[in-house]
């Protein structure tokens, strides 16, 4: 339970996207941060695209915020905000997690891949060798699928209605000279691994992002969705005996890489 002592020295840290009422991590973040011994809250902000930049800039002016989570749809636009990154992070060209550098600016990663795996091998699966089928190639899907590749999937289809986005992820993941990258379908037909990296699902008469009918039950489906906490999809897997990973699982996996990110000191691109 959260026991805050909030004062003029306590450090500021924010999740911005839009909608934003579906975090989960303000609450489990900051008791992290107390559990560490860091005088330090994670709030969550809810900011469109059209009033990003300004809000970033804004928001650098603030000496006292040392981090901003970046979740849905803000991955790619953050990128561009930071004035370092990882190396994942540039070859995707997206964070979900800056921390405040030295200098000033910002330093970016992309983590959700380390999450997502995480979760998949807490719950019993492995990526290795697996025939993988991911759906949705956003900002945290790109993280993913690169997971995935450096996780050790023997291949790896790629689905998205954004033509465009899918074959610019597979460009990029082919770069890593790792498995068989390739455009995939909704049928999950043969693979042995589905990830779901779409919001499908978090709203009430989403269609499922694949046919489950074509599942199998040896399939393992993994869903980044939080909200709701198991997903229709989730659901659907279940019912068809499939193992399963859900979004509060992934964002369990993926706390601790989260604080070790924002507590550490800057980088340089």
């Amino acid at each position: 339970m959260i026991s805050l002592n909030l004062t003029g020295t306590t450090r500021l840290n924010i999740i911005i996207g839009a909608p934003i009422a579906q975090v989960k991590s303000p609450g489990g973040v900051t008791q992290a941060f107390t559990d560490r011994g860091h005088d330090a809250v994670l709030v969550p902000v809810q900011i469109d695209g059209a009033h990003l930049e300004a809000f970033l800039t804004a928001a650098t002016a603030v000496s006292n915020l040392d981090g901003i989570i970046v979740t849905v749809p803000h991955k790619f636009a953050c990128y561009d905000f930071c004035a370092s990154s990882t190396e994942r992070s540039r070859l995707l060209g997206s964070v979900n997690i800056m921390r405040r550098r030295p200098d000033g600016g910002w330093h970016g990663d992309i983590v959700d891949g380390i999450g997502f795996v995480g979760a998949v091998r807490a719950n019993g699966g492995d990526p290795a060798g697996k025939r993988a089928l991911q759906v949705g190639a956003g900002g945290a899907g790109s993280a993913i699928a690169m997971a995935l590749v450096e996780a050790g999937v023997g291949s790896l289809a790629i689905h998205d209605t954004d033509v465009a986005r899918r074959d610019q992820l597979i460009r990029k993941l082919k770069t890593l000279g790792r498995g068989e990258i390739l455009a995939g379908t909704a049928d999950p037909t043969g693979f042995d691994l589905v990830a779901n990296a779409t919001p499908l699902g978090m709203t009430v008469g989403d269609p499922l992002p694949i046919d489950v009918s074509k599942l199998t039950s040896g399939a393992f489906v993994g869903c980044v969705i939080t909200s709701p906490a198991v997903s229709p999809l989730i659901e659907a897997a279940r019912r068809r005996g499939c193992p399963t990973s859900t979004g509060i699982d992934m964002y369990n996996a993926l706390q601790n890489s989260m604080l070790d990110f924002l507590l550490a000191d800057g980088g340089s691109r």
